[in-house]
C-alpha cells in the first residue's frame, strides 16, 4: 500500500475507534499540545498490530514517508503509530538510519515520544557502536534539550555494558542546566545505573555539584538500600 493510502487508512481507523470524551482527558495530560482521537494505549497498540498484520510493514523510503505523514498529523496516536511501525522495522535498518531517528526526536517533541525514540536509539547504537560517541557528541553540542536528554538516557538498559565515562561526562555537562527534562533525565540515568554499580554512582554524586533534582533521583535506590 502506498504511504499516503496507508496513512489515510490508519487515520480513518483510529478516528472511527476513538472516544471524544477520552480525548479531552488525554489532551489535558499532555498540556493541550496535541489532539487525540481518544484511544487508550492498549487500543491503539492492538489496532496497530492488526494493521501491520493486514498491510505489512513499509520499507525503505516508504517507511520514512509514512512516519513523516503521521507526524504531520495533529493527533498524538498517529505519532505513536509511526514510532511503533519504525520500531518493528528497526532491525532491518542501516547505520545511517540514525539520521532519521534524530529527525523523529525533533518532530513534535515532548517527553512521551522522545523517550520512545530514545529506546530505539539505544538499540541502534548497540548494533552500530561506532556511531555512539560522534553522534551523541554532536547532539550534546546542539543545545537542543531533547537531543541532549537522549544522550543522557539512551543507555538505560545497558547495565554492565554502560559506558560510564560517557554517562558521567554528559551528566556533568548538563549539571548547570535549569531544564527540568535534563535534570530529571540525568537523575534517571544515574539511578538506573545504580542498579548495576551503586558505589560508582554514590561516588560520582558526592564528587560533583549536581542539581538537587538530579541528585535526589540518582540516590533514590541507594538510599532505599
Amino acid at each position: 500500500m502506498p504511504p499516503h493510502a496507508y496513512f489515510q487508512f490508519v487515520r480513518d481507523t483510529f478516528r472511527e475507534k476513538g472516544n471524544p470524551e477520552m480525548a479531552q482527558t488525554q489532551m489535558w495530560y499532555l498540556r493541550n499540545q496535541f489532539e487525540f482521537f481518544g484511544l487508550k494505549m492498549p487500543q491503539w497498540m492492538a489496532l496497530t498490530k492488526e494493521i501491520h498484520q493486514q498491510h505489512g510493514l513499509p520499507e525503505g523510503d516508504d517507511l520514512k514517508t509514512l512516519a513523516r505523514l503521521c507526524f504531520e498529523d495533529d493527533h498524538r496516536e498517529m505519532h505513536y503509530f509511526a514510532l511503533q511501525t519504525v520500531e518493528k522495522a528497526l532491525k532491518k535498518q542501516s547505520a545511517d538510519f540514525i539520521d532519521f531517528l534524530e529527525e523523529l526526536i525533533l518532530s513534535r517533541s515532548w517527553w512521551d515520544t522522545v523517550d520512545w525514540v530514545n529506546k530505539l536509539v539505544g538499540q541502534h547504537f548497540r548494533r552500530f557502536p561506532e556511531l555512539t560517541r560522534p553522534v551523541t557528541e554532536r547532539w550534546m553540542d546542539s543545545g537542543n534539550i531533547w537531543l541532549q536528554r537522549v544522550c543522557l538516557i539512551f543507555q538505560l538498559t545497558y547495565k554492565d555494558k554502560t559506558d560510564t565515562l560517557l554517562l558521567f561526562d554528559y551528566v556533568r555537562r548538563v549539571a548547570g542546566s535549569k531544564e527540568f527534562f535534563l535534570q530529571k533525565g540525568a537523575g534517571w540515568a544515574l539511578r538506573q545505573y545504580s542498579r548495576t554499580d551503586p558505589e560508582a554512582v554514590r561516588q560520582f554524586v558526592e564528587a560533583n555539584r549536581l542539581a538537587p533534582l538530579t541528585r535526589r533521583e540518582a540516590l533514590r535506590l541507594i538510599k532505599n538500600k
